[in-house]
């Protein structure tokens, strides 16, 4: 399927052309931020057995009923030490926070409410009810699914996995994407500038975002203004997964980008998106690898990375929206579904609100210094009072 296409219409596309990566192990350091490819079952409880929560003494709850209880103390456990013989009645156990529950006790009283004399330890205060047990399974018991395949992996994820006694896991590996400029004028951040250069500042922000969804970013360089440079830089990518293609890809008679794709054997899926900005925006696929082709002004680019490679390299379903109550009124939209950068925060009663950036032309980076949002407008909206609510697509924490 080829030319202009809805926003939703291309979001199925890209999701029914999208990546299944191999699957490897790897170890726990090393799968920060990857995808697992398999549930991750725990190989032990958590805690394997009955623990105490404090330190303090382990006791027969039947023992300690009354104030002023006595107890020989008859040996402790220490994290990792169990004690070996029974807690009877009349006795206790000396016992630090991890240590095993010795055998016969079902009871912990804490140290701050004992009185020790020699090898007797006497409670001022009577007890209830059982306490500062942990039982065996707490956090979570052998063989149960701790992780599920397709969770992407953190500092709690990796945690919760080496607690279950996984030194290793099964992740699909992560998609390597090239970040592929294209301009004459472009040079790299830096550079002393000529007349009617420009610094080639996108890749930086891609680059970065690419990163914080899981994949792995390439930079392939600035391509002239040519299709046989951008054929050879092409050439020499073989290795990547997802190309990002920055420019060239409108009317022009400079812009070669579809062109030199097509050339090497991509064949388009779509070739332009009914959205503002970023209506060049095209995507092309061969064999394996994929082609998200971003427009070339900044903003457009960076909206665009988030609709429409997001998806690609989270391997993940478009978008969801939420409803915030607009500051400010907004005009009634043109043909094209427009997504303005704006700012999203809590307003009263816990509810979202949302400031879209009085500008939005497609040049301009500065907006993303407080958008943490899109407004999402259908084409041919009406226009929007102050206080009513519109569809926001979050990019960035609350």
């Amino acid at each position: 399927m080829s030319g202009l296409v809805s926003v939703d219409e291309a979001l199925r596309l890209l999701d029914r052309n999208g990546f299944t990566p191999p699957a490897e192990r790897v170890a726990l350091a090393e799968a920060d931020g990857a995808r697992l490819a398999e549930d991750v079952v725990a190989l032990v409880s958590r805690p394997p057995l009955p623990v105490s929560a404090m330190d303090g003494y382990a006791v027969r709850l039947a023992d300690v009923c009354q104030a002023g209880s006595q107890l020989d103390v008859i040996g402790e456990a220490p994290a990792g030490i169990p004690f070996t013989g029974e807690v009877g009645p009349g006795q206790a156990v000396r016992i630090f926070t991890g240590g095993v529950l010795p055998e016969g006790s079902d009871h912990i009283i804490i140290q701050e409410e004992a009185r020790r004399d020699g090898q007797t330890v006497i409670f001022e205060t009577g007890h209830d009810a059982p306490r500062y047990v942990r039982p065996a399974g707490l956090d979570f018991k052998k063989d149960a699914i701790l992780l599920r395949a397709g969770t992407r992996l953190g500092a709690a994820e990796l945690a919760l996995a080496a607690a279950a006694n996984h030194a290793t896991v099964m992740v699909r590996r992560r998609l390597r994407v090239g970040l592929l400029a294209n301009g004459n004028e472009l040079r790299p951040p830096g550079s002393t500038l000529a007349a009617g250069e420009i610094i080639n500042s996108n890749p930086v922000a891609l680059s970065l975002l690419v990163q914080s969804w899981g994949g792995i970013p390439v930079d392939l360089g600035i391509a002239g203004d040519s299709e046989a440079d951008i054929r050879a830089h092409i050439a020499e990518a073989e290795h990547i997964d997802l190309f990002l293609p920055v420019g060239g890809a409108s009317v022009g008679d400079h812009d070669h980008m579809r062109g030199a794709f097509a050339r090497e054997g991509f064949q388009p899926v779509f070739e332009k998106v009914a959205v503002k900005p970023g209506k060049p925006s095209w995507f092309s696929s061969r064999g394996a690898q994929r082609v998200m082709g971003l427009p070339g002004n900044p903003a457009s680019a960076l909206v665009c990375a988030h609709l429409f490679a997001r998806p690609l390299i989270t391997q993940t379903h478009g978008h969801q929206t939420r409803p915030a109550a607009l500051t400010t009124d907004l005009p009634a939209n043109g043909p094209r579904e427009a997504f303005l950068r704006a700012a999203v925060a809590f307003g009263p009663e816990g509810r979202l609100s949302v400031t879209p950036a009085p500008n939005q032309d497609s040049s301009l980076i500065s907006p993303f210094l407080s958008a943490n949002g899109l407004v999402r407008r259908r084409p041919h909206a009406a226009a929007v009072q102050a206080g009513r609510p519109v569809d926001v697509v979050l990019i960035a924490p609350l």
